[in-house]
């Protein structure tokens, strides 16, 4: 018997940035997302691909803010967002590769051995995100 779940997907995903306009600018100006909101005093700002909205919050002292630590902190190890087909995971391998304050992490591979494909890079201020071509 299994159990019916209360939630229905993700509203948002909140990230604390050290360099908002730049983090933003990433996900406006290379991921095609739009910004829909904003709270400058924060500083935060409100994105959305159409179907994930991202808010983007500011780090009080980016200087000495801590970067995370995926195999030795709690938290965030990632997150991933889906792209039509291995075509367009492919172009944006390119586009990345050449996309300022972008790490890529390993280029476009089978997951798990099967026909789904899938990238990870870490994008402006270090967040590790992870691209994901479904099979056809």
């Amino acid at each position: 018997m299994s159990n019916a779940a209360i939630t229905r997907g993700a509203h948002h995903i909140g990230l604390t940035v050290p360099d908002v306009e730049k983090t933003r600018q990433f996900f406006v100006g290379t991921l095609g997302f739009d910004q829909v909101g904003e709270v400058p005093d924060y500083p935060a700002v409100f994105l959305t691909d159409g179907t994930t909205m991202i808010t983007l919050w500011g780090a009080a002292d980016p200087a000495t803010a801590v970067s995370f630590d995926r195999k030795n902190v709690i938290g965030l190890h990632h997150f991933a967002l889906t792209v039509e087909d291995a075509d367009t995971l492919q172009s944006l391998h390119g586009v990345l590769q050449s996309t300022d304050d972008v790490e890529i992490e390993f280029a476009p591979e089978s997951l798990g051995g099967g026909p789904t494909r899938h990238m990870i890079c870490a994008i402006p201020g270090g967040i590790r995100v992870e691209f994901i071509a479904p099979s056809a």
